[in-house]
């Protein structure tokens, strides 16, 4: 090496589009190698949608067959799977564990370290719908409607999702994360609109469930794949306000230790 040759290390935090882009993969291949959570958000969903479309258990509502019905609530189940139950039980045992801790003391920002777990529950999603998609088309599927509306009610039903999944991981204990997040998910199935139709439940109660992200987000689904809708106003109202509200009590109220 010549006498000449200057030698000037530049040490420092990577930019952050990129540290962006390595956690967000990251953060997808923890969840897609997740045991626990890919029998939430994949298997469980397409095994209902076969089971509930081959055998006559739930009378249905609307045009077509069993899975024009069944479909879009499946869809809204699988975002519900990903963006709720399976980011707050993720995102509380790492708050538990002192993982978030020590991201947020890293040189990556704590907002890009949220922009990374919402991007890899997107990446999620995206499987999810092609995989049901599949399954549904197989079976005889027939869906039609707004491409657009169905995209928008997605986005908003996954960051209604979000927000609520990480308000619960950021203010409860772990273990009462997991407990809540499952018994949510299992009554948010049943009482949701995702597999028995809302007009079968009281009257007394169906304007709550009306009022439930993951009833907007299977009935705004189904008016536009199975009915034919342009665009689902209703629904996406509904969606926008707990999009709106659950993400900034989440900001507020969440504690990184």
């Amino acid at each position: 090496m010549s006498a000449s040759t200057s030698y000037a290390p530049r040490p420092g935090a990577a930019p952050v589009g990129r540290m962006l882009r390595a956690q967000t993969a990251l953060e997808t291949s923890l969840l897609l190698r997740n045991g626990e959570q890919l029998l939430l958000t994949v298997i469980i969903p397409s095994v209902l949608l076969v089971l509930f479309s081959a055998v006559d258990i739930v009378a249905t509502t609307g045009p077509g067959a069993r899975v024009d019905f069944l479909a879009p609530g499946l869809l809204a189940l699988a975002v519900m799977s990903t963006a709720f139950t399976g980011q707050a039980i993720a995102t509380g045992f790492e708050r538990r564990y002192g993982v978030l801790k020590r991201l947020g003391a890293s040189p990556l920002p704590r907002w890009a370290l949220m922009t990374a777990k919402t991007g890899s529950v997107l990446v999620t999603e995206v499987l999810q719908v092609v995989l049901l998609s599949a399954i549904a088309f197989g079976l005889g599927w027939h869906p039609h409607g707004n491409p657009f509306a169905v995209l928008l009610l997605l986005l908003l039903g996954t960051a209604a999702f979000s927000g609520l999944g990480l308000l619960m991981a950021g203010t409860l204990r772990a273990e009462a994360t997991l407990a809540a997040a499952n018994l949510v998910f299992i009554l948010l199935l049943l009482a949701g609109g995702v597999i028995v139709p809302l007009s079968k439940f009281p009257g007394a109660v169906r304007p709550v469930l009306e009022a439930l992200p993951i009833s907007a987000l299977s009935d705004g689904l189904r008016s536009v794949l199975q009915q034919g809708s342009a665009m689902p106003w209703s629904d996406l109202g509904i969606l926008a306000a707990w999009a709106v509200v659950a993400l900034a009590a989440a900001a507020r109220f969440f504690r990184w230790e």
